[in-house]
């Protein structure tokens, strides 16, 4: 008998000059990115927590501490590979990745098929089961005001 699991993952950063802008292991071009300890992807560490929610495992933080040297300026697709391989060791497969990225500009419709590619890359599954939304936050609170990104992300896992 299969086992299913879902997991839900959130994350908040800053946007701040002079960083690159990466999302889902896409740089996409921007005066400017968000800040962090890594790479500061917004999306790669949301649905990094959702698997490692799903597993019962913690979240991203208990893993790669921003204090540990080690991940400074890493590349966060190492994290979501971290966590994939994690759910295997425990006899799990991620099914399918639900995530939506909330940033008021730039716009990213053109950068969706990108974005999915590498997560599905990334995550040794079949594009299909990759969606990436992207939404604006209407101008209102901290993302619609410019000053941060959000992304959330359900994953649902078999095993």
């Amino acid at each position: 008998m299969s086992e299913y699991r879902t997991g839900q993952g959130w994350d908040v950063h800053r946007i701040v000059p002079g960083r690159p802008l990466i999302l889902g292991g896409v740089t996409i071009p921007s005066e400017f990115g968000l800040e962090g300890h890594s790479d500061a992807d917004v999306l790669a560490h949301a649905i990094t927590d959702a698997i490692l929610g799903a597993l019962a495992l913690g979240d991203i933080g208990m893993h790669f501490p921003d204090t540990d040297p080690r991940w400074k300026g890493c590349d966060s697709l190492v994290f979501l590979k971290h966590a994939q391989s994690l759910a295997a060791e425990k006899g799990f497969a991620v099914v399918n990745v639900d995530s939506t990225v909330i940033l008021e500009r730039p716009k990213l419709k053109d950068f969706r098929e990108a974005i999915r590619t590498r997560l599905a890359e990334t995550l040794g599954i079949d594009l299909s089961r990759v969606s990436v939304k992207f939404k604006t936050a209407e101008k209102t609170g901290p993302v619609g005001e410019g000053r941060s990104a959000e992304a959330q992300a359900v994953v649902s896992l078999i095993g």
